[in-house]
Formats: structure tokens, C-alpha cells, sequence
């Protein structure tokens, strides 16, 4: 990972430019759709949509326009690529370090995908599959953060790239945020 420390800090530009614009985008994405569906929904008086998608797709085109359901579809993929694309490079990457070794990249995707196949190879709803397969996956993401947080805090691993202890407690903040959030999420997901 760069052999010296100008080597080190240009990858490291080049994977957060890499990271705020998948990020940018899957976030830009997700915000207009939840503004046209929200605006088309409320002016509509459809309120029983609930997290079907694709009730969301059948209404969506018969509101706007014939092909604002499969518009929905493909900015829906798009802004799942873009941030599984973050997510998997991110964990790759921690891994990596973690236990020196590569992850085949086969069998990086098959881990990701496999959650959402087996819900729908057992005849789960799409949407639901969706829902499940997110928490599944957001169960990993603290297995990812803690060790980052760790490891980025640490000068003997990362040289000069060192976090300063007020961004390792901030991002320690975060990441206790985000592990509180996903046992909220699990416990309402499958004990409510």
C-alpha cells in the first residue's frame, strides 16, 4: 500500500475522492427519489404505499409517466451499486490488513449477495428481501468500523496518515452511534 509516505498520501486522496463521489451519488439518488415519490405520493393522497417497491413503481408510473417505475428501478440499482461499491472496498480493505490476505473478488460478491438470493429463493417479496438483506449486511458494518477506528489511531500502522485523537473520538462517537443504531434496527426488525 504505497512505498513510501508521498505514495501512501496520494492513495489516500485518490480512494476518499474515489469514496464522496459513489457516496455523492448513491446519496443524490436516494434524495431525489424519496423527494418525487413523497411528492407525487402526498399530491396523489396515497398513503398506503408503505415500503413496497413495487407498488412504489406501479404508482410512480401511473402518476408521472409510463416508464417512471422502471426509472425508479434503475436509479434504485444505481444507488445500491454505488454504495455496496464503498462498503466492499472498504471492508476489503480492513480485511486485508486485518488478516493479510486477498479476498478473492468472487467470493467477496457471493458473501454480499448471498443474504438477498436466499430470501428470494425461499419466495420473500422483493421489498422485504430488500429490508432483510440490508440488516443482514449493516450487521457486518461494526465488524469493519471498530477495527478501522483502532487501526487509523494507531502511528505504527499508519505512519503519517495517523488519525489526530479529535477526529479517533469523533469517529469513536460514530461508530458507537452506528453499533447503537443497528441493535435498535435488528430488535425492531425481528422482535417487534
Amino acid at each position: 500500500m504505497g512505498i513510501d509516505e508521498e505514495a501512501r498520501r496520494r492513495i489516500f486522496r485518490f480512494e476518499l475522492i474515489d469514496v464522496v463521489i459513489a457516496m455523492g451519488i448513491a446519496g443524490a439518488i436516494n434524495m431525489a427519489m424519496l423527494a418525487t415519490s413523497a411528492a407525487v405520493f402526498h399530491t396523489s393522497g396515497l398513503t398506503g404505499v408503505g415500503n413496497n417497491l413495487m407498488l412504489v413503481a406501479d404508482q410512480l408510473g401511473a402518476h408521472l409517466h409510463a416508464h417512471s417505475g422502471t426509472i425508479f428501478g434503475i436509479a434504485l440499482l444505481a444507488s445500491g451499486i454505488s454504495s455496496s461499491s464503498v462498503g466492499t472496498m472498504a471492508g476489503q480493505v480492513v480485511m486485508q490488513g486485518f488478516i493479510r490476505r486477498r479476498i478473492p473478488i468472487f467470493v467477496r460478491r457471493t458473501v454480499t449477495m448471498l443474504p438477498a438470493l436466499t430470501l428470494l429463493a425461499i419466495g420473500a417479496s422483493p421489498s422485504h428481501a430488500l429490508v432483510l438483506s440490508q440488516v443482514f449486511l449493516s450487521f457486518g458494518i461494526p465488524f469493519a468500523l471498530i477495527p478501522l477506528v483502532l487501526f487509523t489511531r494507531e502511528r505504527d500502522l499508519m505512519g503519517g496518515l495517523v488519525n489526530r485523537r479529535v477526529t479517533t473520538v469523533a469517529a469513536s462517537v460514530v461508530a458507537m452511534l452506528i453499533v447503537c443504531l443497528n441493535v435498535y434496527l435488528l430488535e425492531q426488525t425481528f422482535f417487534a
